[in-house]
């Protein structure tokens, strides 16, 4: 069947996302502290976005006729597409940040200049800079510099002309990196008045350009805030033998020195500095400059000081499944029933206690986990180290080239191997992004094994506001197949070809696409006989053709087919040919809906699996992924209630049209408010279990 070019171009469909994310920070309904972290998310969005995307598009444009494959058909065009659309939502943020200001003084908390200090608060800063600051800040003067200066991605600088009242020859250009990577950005300031006064960082250095630079001869100032925004491709070689490690340590390296695809800038920055700074960082008109306002990197605002608000819209408290409460062997009650633990609402410490629990239990031989995004201070890693320390032998296969996570993925191989562990990459040329572990006991002569599989990272992190969904289970058909899963990683000569013999888990690279395409077209033949035929889909984002045409097939045949998915949609949910139109929604709140889960009601024949792949070129083609079939039927209707509970949105719930608007699902005169993440938490916390 000759393939339907979707009418959504992914990277405007990934903007239509961002788009969501501003609508969270514009909601009056959202507290203003958290419509300031999103805000933050919106802007760190924005960053990878250009890192990534931008920077790929702006590749394929430099390569021109030399590039035998184009990934997107006309990137010129897509790029003055995207510039146009974020000049947009540039325009709307900037509107949004207005009105957050507006409201923050309304409860009495203002962000103060230099220039706006009380006495007692200039001494304060005068103090707080030179105990914390000074020593962290060493001035660039770029004129002197022998070579272009480079500036650094995801940091912040002060830009500063230098002079002399005296003698107006006497004029210099300096660039301040904020140290905001080992100081807070954000400085609570002393009040006698009840209000709240904070302070931004660069702001601390602007109060303190005299005392930095009067031993000079200058005694005239003027700054602004500038930004670069880097290629973050990493490249490796694809040679097997190439030293992993040495090319992720040089590739880190050029990623510091990669393309610029963007300089943000204060507009009001003086207009020779601007000249000067375009022709000595080696830009041209033609590259991304953009005038922004006086703060830049709003991503830290994510971690905005809490403590001065009254009303931060608390979340609610994950809590320990029922069947797990402590203390309790988790592994006694995995020998009688699977359990799934349903982040953000489950809390994560029953991973962490099974793991503790398998580092102890003497007759525990060996635990084998993945490992893709690890928590800073990771009590995954804590587990683990414990386990080896007992004896048993412990396998981490540990993601190495996981974006932006590389240098800290480095660390903890590290610190991993230093105490024993066994730290493999699995096949070359291929991410592990799979989230298995697999447990292997010996007691009186009796092999046991016990597995989990999560659709979301080993992270105790990211799981207080994740949605995702782990399996627990000892089910001896699932764990087969978790093991050579885990066979093939441990050896990269073991060819990716053996897991098509997996029958239980569908894998990636190899038979995952097929395996569900397969489920797509019984679908599709149940509905041509005029019987009943519906598919739940839940996933992060879904751009794959071929997924696509047959999820066009599906709609064509009459084939009830609801999507839920957070991010990129570059399918049309509504043609002619349709027989129903495809319903598609995207829910944005206050967790990120991260889960995959896949319904399939063929006939009355249900099957259900959760996946930690999208239904995308990459997750599909490029990275080793593992998807899981729910087979306890009461768990299959709690994972089903709980999708439903998400269609039913009409909150949060945003309807994923052929424009990709971003319009709310609009609620019924006579309809509840249904808000997902609120109604999950309370059907989970009323949920009980027979023991």
């Amino acid at each position: 069947m000759k393939h339907t070019k979707p009418t959504i171009v992914r990277d405007l469909s990934w903007l239509a996302f961002n788009g969501r994310v501003l609508q969270e920070a514009q909601d009056p309904t959202v507290s203003l502290y958290e419509r300031m972290k999103f805000l933050g998310i919106f802007s760190n969005n924005l960053d990878e976005f250009f890192r990534v995307r931008v920077a790929t598009l702006a590749r394929m444009v430099r390569l021109g006729k030399a590039s035998k494959v184009h990934l997107e058909v006309n990137p010129e065009k897509i790029l003055r597409q995207i510039t146009d659309k974020v000049a947009s939502q540039q325009s709307e943020f900037d509107k949004i940040w207005a009105d957050i200001q507006k409201q923050l003084a309304k409860e009495h908390i203002f962000l103060k200049t230099e220039k706006q200090l009380t006495k007692a608060q200039k001494a304060f800063v005068a103090q707080y800079f030179d105990e914390r600051v000074r020593t962290q800040v060493v001035p660039l003067m770029i004129e002197s510099m022998p070579t272009q200066p480079l500036l650094n991605d995801k940091a912040i600088y002060l830009a500063c002309v230098l002079g002399n009242r005296a003698n107006p020859l006497l004029q210099r250009y300096s660039l301040i990196s904020v140290p905001t990577k080992v100081l807070p950005r954000f400085v609570i300031l002393p009040t006698d008045n009840g209000e709240k006064h904070i302070i931004l960082l660069e702001d601390i250095i602007r109060f303190s350009l005299p005392t930095l630079f009067a031993p000079f001869g200058f005694d005239q100032f003027m700054s602004a805030i500038i930004k670069v925004t880097r290629d973050a491709e990493l490249e490796t070689d694809q040679d097997v033998s190439t030293n992993l490690i040495e090319e992720l340590e040089r590739g880190l390296k050029a990623r510091k020195r990669g393309r610029a695809t963007r300089f943000i800038y204060d507009r009001t920055i003086e207009p020779t500095l601007l000249d000067y700074l375009i022709r000595r960082l080696g830009f041209t008109r033609r590259d991304n400059l953009i005038a922004g306002g006086r703060i830049h990197n709003f991503k830290d605002f994510m971690n905005f000081p809490e403590e001065v608000f009254e009303n931060t819209g608390k979340r609610e408290r994950p809590f320990v499944h029922p069947l797990l409460v402590q203390p309790r062997r988790i592994m006694d009650v995995l020998d009688k029933r699977d359990v799934m633990l349903n982040f953000p609402y489950h809390s994560f410490d029953s991973v962490i206690d099974l793991l503790r629990e398998a580092a102890i239990d003497p007759f525990v031989q060996s635990i084998k986990i993945t490992a893709y995004r690890l928590a800073s201070d990771s009590k995954i890693v804590n587990a683990l180290l414990n386990a080896v320390r007992n004896g048993k032998q412990v396998i981490v296969v540990l993601e190495l080239r996981a974006r932006f996570d590389e240098e800290a993925n480095l660390y903890w191989k590290r610190v991993l191997e230093d105490e024993g562990i066994q730290v493999v990459h699995g096949p070359p040329d291929m991410k592990v992004h799979a989230k298995l572990c697999v447990i292997k006991k010996r007691e009186f002569n009796r092999t046991k094994q016990y597995a989990f599989i999560s659709t979301g990272n080993i992270n105790e992190g990211t799981a207080r506001f994740y949605g995702d969904h782990c399996l627990m289970t000892s089910d001896k058909a699932i764990i087969m197949d978790a093991n050579r899963i885990f066979t093939v990683l441990e050896d990269p000569k073991q060819p990716l070809q053996k897991l098509a013999l997996n029958r239980t888990l569908p894998t990636a690279p190899v038979n995952m696409r097929p395996f569900f395409l397969n489920l797509v077209a019984q679908e599709v033949r149940t509905a041509r006989k005029k019987k009943d035929a519906s598919m739940i889909l839940k996933m992060n984002s879904l751009s794959d053709q071929e997924s696509i045409q047959k999820l066009y097939e599906a709609a064509r045949a009459g084939v009830d087919v609801k999507l839920i998915v957070r991010g990129i949609l570059t399918a049309v949910t509504d043609q002619k040919l349709f027989r129903k139109p495809i319903q598609a929604i995207s829910i944005v709140d206050q967790y990120l809906e991260h889960a995959r889960v896949f319904v399939f009601e063929a006939g009355g024949k249900r099957q259900v699996f959760i996946s930690s792949a999208d239904w995308m070129v990459r997750n599909l083609d490029h990275r080793v992924e593992a998807a899981c079939p729910i087979k306890d039927p009461a768990l299959q209707e709690e994972l089903i209630d709980i999708l439903n509970i998400q269609l039913a949105e009409n909150v949060k719930g945003r309807i994923l049209d052929n424009d990709q608007s971003n319009r709310y699902v609009v609620r019924r005169e006579s309809e509840p408010e249904r808000r997902s993440q609120l109604a999950i938490y309370q059907y989970l916390r009323n949920k009980r279990y027979d023991p």
